[in-house]
């Protein structure tokens, strides 16, 4: 079952949706994932790469199961099937493509937790 009872497929993310998401470092992350190749399995976001706060593993994984990929999802920034583990772009994916291309072009002028 893919988690998007709640995905907007027929509207456009609003302004807000990709501050909220940018402002997370694991969504972030998640996010320059996928625009470097799609799609991915969902296990991949539990690397230490996405845990850069250095949490407790478990407190992660379940901030990342039960926040970060529904928050994706639900803007529609992410396609989240749990039957088959994968996380793929979602159908708005394209609108905040530009913001995480420009992003990492200019990340040395940014701050050091980019991305």
């Amino acid at each position: 079952m893919t988690h998007s009872d709640k995905r907007y497929d027929s509207e456009q993310a609003t302004l807000d949706q990709v501050f909220t998401c940018l402002s997370n470092p694991t969504r972030r992350r998640i996010l320059t994932t996928l625009a470097e190749r799609n799609p991915r399995n969902q296990a991949e976001f539990e690397a230490p790469d996405f845990n850069p706060e250095d949490k407790e593993l478990e407190s992660f994984k379940t901030e990342l199961y039960h926040k970060d990929l529904p928050r994706l999802s639900e803007a529609g920034f992410i396609n989240w099937d749990r039957d088959t583990d994968t996380v793929t772009r979602g159908p708005n994916f394209e609108e905040i493509r530009p913001l995480i291309e420009l992003m990492n072009n200019h990340q040395d002028e940014l701050p050091d937790d980019w991305p």
